[in-house]
């Protein structure tokens, strides 16, 4: 399958293009176009530096080149006034380029204004309804030195779509210039993997997962997290971001004991996270929400919104030991990947596993742990090297909204830590909820990675 240049709009089609089940379940938060996920602040933002001149015509023309190839980047899903939002395919068009020029920035000082421009871009808006879904900006400290970040409405992408946009971008880019050839692979478009879910929506496999998820998931509870203020305040969507890191000392032996039990780092870091929620609320039959990635190996080049929410639910009661409690993760993790169907199937199997986050004085928390996936870490395409910013450590007021409460993102660095972040609702949290949750799990690592075979403290009080 391959990706056509140019796509007509719905109406030029032999049938509609379906909504994806991610799709559909970004609708049951839908709120119209100011708010909620098809609002103009449910966005992602990454950042590169740039090593190298950049010839700004070459860098626009890329960017109508990456809007070409990804038709999700100028695909809107429109809103009727009866039924379900209607994906439209506008014709290529070239995104919002922003050039600054940042003279006088001293050296020591750009890693810092680097993540200071991140932090006002995130903070800014991009439109769901208006195609492309993308805009850049490029700021640069001097003639070879600057920084690209990208900004992408999360209706058209994911955490790894980004990193396939900014490839995508560098070879296209190096193509214009007339030094390489961009040598990109053909790809699904994000409409035939729609199409394909609609089609493999039914079937002995889907049943016997939508069975798997009615056992695993009854009588339970989604985790939840009590609120610093009511929902029914109304105080506002706003979203804010709380970063911190966590160093090698505990990164390195939570790693190890991932290899030593054929663990992945996430299952090691959400076993610690079972640790920190059983010590907030008391529970040890918990349900916490994730993300999988929600694509094979044959859309690995496609960008659009795959994410699936899963929930994880782990009975940590009776674990002797930390190591015992990963060994129980990792069986229901493994067991949760097998049965991976779009969430909106799993809901359908568990009709109360949302109940508790229904309640006006609590909300969702979200965690999520992965390494930086597609990294690019001084890789020199064409005339450039491009190096994705990852060391980002300063909170912000505004940031990319969340449908609600909490998403906990931990992302695992090549050089030995985690580097993470909370973004929460600050009409629901304040930020010391946030920091004081980061150190409560800081805590619970440390009493856990460091001595696995250790007897596991589970009662310490709650918060």
């Amino acid at each position: 399958m391959t990706i056509a240049d140019t796509a007509p709009a719905v109406a030029g089609l032999p049938a509609p293009i379906p909504l994806s089940f991610n799709q559909q379940f970004l609708s049951l938060w839908d709120q119209g176009d100011d708010a909620g996920p098809f609002g103009p602040r449910y966005h992602l933002a990454h950042g590169w530096r740039l090593r190298g001149e950049i010839d700004v015509d070459a860098l626009r023309r890329a960017l109508t080149a990456l809007a070409a190839r990804h038709e999700t980047l100028r695909t809107v899903l429109v809103a009727q006034p009866a039924g379900p939002r209607v994906p439209t395919v506008f014709p290529p068009s070239t995104p919002h380029l922003e050039v600054r020029d940042l003279p006088g920035v001293d050296p020591h000082r750009r890693e810092q204004a680097v993540e200071e421009l991140l932090i006002e871009i995130e903070s800014g808006v991009v439109s769901s309804q208006e195609p492309p879904l993308i805009r850049a900006v490029l700021a640069r400290f001097d003639d070879t030195d600057s920084v690209l970040a990208i900004l992408v409405h999360h209706t058209a992408t994911d955490g790894w779509s980004m990193r396939v946009t900014m490839r995508d971008l560098a070879a296209l880019y190096a193509r214009e210039r007339g030094l390489t050839d961009a040598g990109l692979p053909d790809t699904p478009a994000y409409r035939e993997f729609a199409a394909w879910q609609q089609e493999n929506s039914a079937g002995p496999v889907i049943d016997d997962a939508k069975g798997y998820w009615r056992d695993q998931l009854a009588h339970a509870g989604i985790y939840t997290e009590p609120t610093d203020r009511p929902r029914s305040a109304g105080l506002g969507q706003e979203t804010s971001v709380y970063r911190f890191a966590i160093g090698k000392d505990l990164i390195g032996p939570a790693l190890e004991l991932g290899r030593a039990t054929r663990s992945s780092p996430f299952m090691v870091l959400l076993s610690a996270f079972y640790v920190l929620a059983h010590r907030r609320i008391g529970a040890t039959d918990l349900a916490v929400p994730t993300f999988t990635p929600g694509r094979g190996e044959d859309l690995e080049h496609t960008v659009g919104s795959f994410f699936n929410f899963m929930p994880m639910r782990t009975d940590i009661a009776g674990c002797a030991t930390f190591r015992e409690l990963v060994g129980r993760t990792r069986a229901s993790c493994l067991d949760a990947y097998s049965y991976d169907i779009p969430s909106l199937f799993i809901f359908g199997e568990a009709p109360e596993l949302m109940a508790p986050a229904m309640a006006d004085d609590r909300a969702t928390v979200v965690f999520q742990a992965f390494p930086f996936p597609f990294l690019m870490e001084g890789e020199l395409v064409g005339d450039v090297e491009y190096t994705e910013v990852r060391q980002r450590l300063l909170g912000q007021p505004v940031g990319s909204d969340v449908p609600d409460g909490m998403l906990w993102t931990l992302n695992v660095d090549p050089a030995g830590e985690v580097l993470g972040s909370v973004q929460f609702k600050r009409a629901l949290f304040d930020e010391a909820t946030a920091a004081a949750m980061v150190a409560g799990y800081v805590e619970a690592l440390r009493d856990t990675v460091l001595d696995p075979d250790a007897p596991l403290r589970l009662d310490a009080a709650k918060a």
